[in-house]
């Protein structure tokens, strides 16, 4: 690819999420509120912790705290105290921030990417991915992956749920499995 190519490409990226965060300050919530409740809303159970968002989001620790902060006050997220590990919590949406996320001003841009066709749609996903990938991989970030395109997901396993996660030792369901992880690792 050309060098101005790929400068125009990644200028073009970057004006893309500035509109994005323009829309996104509406129903008095910043962008990184919206972003939070999106990745609670599909992240599995063991990804929603405070420090799996701060992973996800690439934030500090404080900015993290302080979103949550925001979205429990407003009633759309709760802690939940592990049963497991009475020390740590888990994040969860209440039925409110369900609710909210059914007016995300993403809808929008999701409704304008189905209008594009299905060539553009996959070669704009796989490049995105792609890019996305080799970043994350550059800084040593987590790449927060579906759980059934994991190295330790085991589909119809004996002791699964259907299904079973290797590193953490647990059965899945296969709801769990359409989820992400921050301990995914990519078969690839």
């Amino acid at each position: 690819m050309a060098e101005g190519q790929a400068q125009e490409a990644i200028s073009l990226l970057e004006r893309l999420g500035r509109l994005l965060s323009i829309d996104a300050h509406v129903e008095r919530l910043l962008p990184v509120q919206w972003e939070t409740l999106r990745y609670l809303n599909k992240a599995n159970q063991f990804s929603r912790t405070h420090a799996a968002v701060v992973s996800y989001l690439g934030l500090t620790k404080g900015t993290v705290s302080q979103t949550l902060k925001a979205l429990e006050a407003k009633g759309l997220i709760r802690r939940v105290i592990d049963k497991a590990d009475r020390r740590s919590s888990r994040l969860e949406l209440t039925a409110q921030g369900r609710k909210m996320l059914q007016r995300d001003p993403i809808a929008k841009w999701v409704d304008q990417f189905e209008t594009m066709s299905a060539a553009e749609r996959n070669g704009m996903t796989q490049g995105l991915s792609a890019l996305l990938d080799q970043r994350l991989s550059a800084q040593g970030r987590a790449q927060f992956g579906q759980c059934k395109s994991c190295a330790y997901f085991r589909a119809k396993h004996l002791e699964g749920k259907p299904h079973y996660c290797d590193l953490l030792k647990t059965g899945l369901t296969s709801e769990s499995a359409i989820l992400i992880c921050a301990e995914q690792r990519s078969t690839l």
